[in-house]
């Protein structure tokens, strides 16, 4: 009686080609997936049928990290509510105190019979997009002249000056940065009022502090702030601050590297000021009185010189002949030394017509007839 395994346990093929088999139709899947995209669809049908089971295991971790986050945010919600409590208390303090401040200094004002600061507006805009050079630090915004920007107006943020409008279209606006090459701010330092101007660098990441002079007050970590001497920024806007001091023998101002406070490639929102400045314009340069002085002193000098000139003229004597041209021409004021050479020069002269009078008289003698007795 032969024996023979179960239906169950019966071999069939060997392992080796099972295995060359399977290696085979994974390695045809995954190219024809890759060139032909033959089972999306599959792997579709796949994912919907799953998510039901996926969303099942992942209950428990769902309940656990949504109970730690409740945790965690009331604790954080009553942290920031008392953080915006505290912070309420001191900008309503120091409203009141602002309010106190501006009502005595309208009153000083008008004590000293001074004229009020004016009003500086503000127009909110977004960045659109950077210009299309490279080697400028300039932006585009959503803001324009039918919007009421202006030319120059100054453009800041919630921490301080961004840059300034440099071109106006009818829809929107080129803004240079304050970090470009080509833009310059008016500044002073805060704690020791020192007045400079920053300017942009090549790299656009630093601001140069100019004009400094070696023996001037700087240290690192001073804040500068728009002086509003210029008439485009308002005064006390917050620029940069002082991160590197450096002060050589051999020149005469320092060098003085700055970074901006407010993030002028970070910043999205900005606000467009409107600064009208009050000052009256500036008066003409009156003439300095030493130099009107000498002018006059010289004009009247060259009045008399032409008088005297004219005068010599009408009463020079007529040359006489024989005479000398030279000594009618000479000064009454001449020197002694120069008197007697021209007393000698004088003699030389009359000796000289003396010794041709005779002959001139033999030649001026008539001649007698002829035939004449003499």
């Amino acid at each position: 009686m032969e024996y023979s395994p179960p239906p169950l346990f019966k071999q069939g093929p060997s392992a080796l080609a099972r295995l060359v088999f399977f290696v085979v139709l994974a390695l045809a899947l995954l190219i024809s997936d890759a060139r032909f995209k033959t089972l999306e669809i599959v792997r579709g049908v796949l994912g919907v049928g799953l998510y039901p089971l996926q969303r099942a295991a992942l209950v428990p971790r769902d309940v656990f990290m949504g109970a730690a986050d409740l945790a965690v945010t009331s604790a954080t919600l009553r942290s920031d509510n008392e953080k915006l409590r505290t912070r309420n208390l001191q900008l309503s303090q120091q409203a009141n105190t602002a309010a106190e401040l501006s009502a005595e200094n309208g009153h000083l004002r008008a004590l000293l019979q001074l004229s009020q600061r004016a009003t500086t507006q503000s127009l909110p805009a977004e960045i659109q997009y950077d210009t299309r050079d490279p080697f400028t630090q300039k932006v585009v915004i959503n803001r324009g002249a039918q919007q009421g920007i202006q030319n120059g107006s100054p453009v800041v943020n919630e921490d301080g000056v961004i840059g300034q409008v440099t071109r106006v279209f009818p829809l929107q606006a080129e803004v240079t940065l304050l970090t470009d090459k080509d833009q310059a701010v008016p500044v002073q330092i805060v704690r020791t009022g020192l007045r400079s101007v920053i300017y942009g660098t090549l790299k656009g990441d630093t601001l140069d502090l100019r004009f400094v002079p070696i023996s001037a007050d700087v240290q690192t970590g001073d804040e500068l702030v728009t002086s509003g001497l210029d008439g485009v920024y308002p005064p006390g806007l917050p620029v940069a601050k002082v991160v590197r001091v450096d002060k050589q023998a051999d020149t005469a101002f320092a060098r003085v590297i700055c970074l901006p406070i407010a993030p002028v490639r970070g910043a999205r929102q900005l606000l467009v000021l409107h600064y009208v400045n009050d000052v009256p314009p500036r008066p003409a340069e009156e003439p300095d009185p030493a130099a009107a002085a000498k002018e006059a002193a010289k004009a009247k000098k060259g009045a008399k010189a032409d008088g005297k000139a004219a005068a010599d003229k009408s009463a020079k004597p007529a040359e006489k002949p024989g005479a000398d041209k030279n000594a009618a021409a000479k000064p009454a004021d001449n020197t002694p030394a120069q008197a007697a050479q021209a007393g000698k020069q004088g003699a030389a002269d009359q000796k000289s017509a003396a010794s041709k009078k005779p002959a001139a008289a033999e030649k001026a003698k008539p001649q007698a007839a002829p035939g004449a007795k003499p």
